[in-house]
């Protein structure tokens, strides 16, 4: 009898014990999840990834460049909506400032209020244009930092995107913005909005596309696997030196331009080389260089065969014509500082 009862007590502090650790191991996830959220499919070890968006979250428009007017943005509007988010216009997004939406320092208040409402889980830059540069400076990323969310956009939002991965380590999602969202979005099968969808509420990224005769003459087949980093050309070039410099050794740099001269291409793509930005990448991602113009005296080659001969030198992986930037609908979503591997082959290139 007493053997029996000294092991019942000994099956009870060994219960009580296995019911201590089982607390412990629970508090250590939950200390982990709250250190870097947990978004599914990106989340990887060395960045923060903001979590993915659900049905009833609040997402905010803002305007860091050109202005912009409320009948621009009222398909995107009805676009969220209709994914179930509740969208958020602060106050002020609709002035203007001769081509600005606003002052500097009223476009920063407004972007700043937005970083740091913890309620808001997604920021959208409504467009581009020029201007982001000048209020990058008046942000304070510390509560973003703590608190992760999307930063969504592309072209001028270059600069927001630089700027996170080099001071903050934080990913962002370079895609398509309210200004390019159609009327009837809703019911339009585009791929840049699907992709957008995909990103934002799924975390994936899985892109098979079909190279043809064009690009096989310049694309440089091989496997990599790394951070995507980059956005516009012309942006990126503006940034080089600057506490917004992007560093891109063991990086998968993505590039995309509108409406440049030839010769720019070239100057660009060679300050990028000079500084240091292309000889250490894992892999080249070029994008639309959409309206490239020439002078009257021609430049002698294309914008792809500038980039093509600026790298020429390097064994990485080399893609041409992806559909990332000023391509409309087309411009499908891709997000900054998340690992990816890139495969560029004979018949189809895969980013995933």
């Amino acid at each position: 009898m007493q053997i029996y009862v000294n092991f019942f007590e000994f099956r009870k502090k060994r219960q009580k014990i296995n019911h201590l650790i089982c607390l412990l191991l629970i508090y250590n996830m939950l200390c982990l999840y709250a250190i870097k959220p947990d978004s599914g499919r990106f989340r990887q070890k060395n960045d923060m990834i903001p979590m993915r968006l659900t049905t009833g979250d609040k997402v905010a428009l803002v305007a860091t460049a050109r202005k912009i007017e409320y009948n621009e943005v009222l398909p995107a509007i009805e676009l969220f909506e209709s994914w179930g988010l509740n969208v958020v216009i602060p106050e002020g997004l609709f002035d203007g400032d001769n081509q600005f939406a606003g002052s500097d320092g009223h476009r920063a208040t407004i972007f700043q209020r937005m970083l740091d409402d913890r309620e808001v889980k997604a920021v959208f830059c409504v467009r581009g244009g020029y201007g982001t540069v000048r209020i990058v400076d008046r942000l304070d990323f510390s509560c973003f930092k703590r608190y992760p969310k999307w930063i969504v956009g592309y072209s001028d939002v270059t600069v927001l995107h630089s700027h996170i991965a080099r001071q903050c380590g934080v990913a962002t999602l370079h895609a398509i913005m309210p200004i390019n969202i159609p009327e009837h979005a809703v019911e339009l099968k585009s791929p840049a909005i699907e992709s957008l969808h995909r990103c934002l509420f799924d975390g994936t990224v899985e892109y098979r596309f079909r190279t043809d005769a064009e690009c096989l003459v310049k694309n440089r087949m091989g496997e990599c696997k790394g951070s995507i980093i980059g956005g516009n050309l012309s942006v990126l070039y503006s940034l080089l030196g600057s506490s917004s410099d992007i560093d891109t050794e063991g990086k998968i740099l993505l590039i995309e331009d509108l409406d440049e001269y030839l010769y720019h291409i070239d100057r660009m793509m060679m300050a990028m080389k000079r500084a240091g930005k292309l000889a250490r990448l894992k892999g080249l991602i070029v994008g639309a260089l959409t309206d490239m113009h020439d002078n009257n005296v021609p430049f002698g080659r294309t914008a792809e065969e500038i980039v093509r001969d600026t790298v020429s030198e390097y064994g990485y992986p080399v893609v041409y014509y992806c559909p990332f930037g000023h391509i409309g609908v087309e411009n499908m979503a891709l997000p900054l500082g998340v690992e990816l591997k890139m495969e560029v082959g004979e018949k189809y290139v895969i980013i995933e």
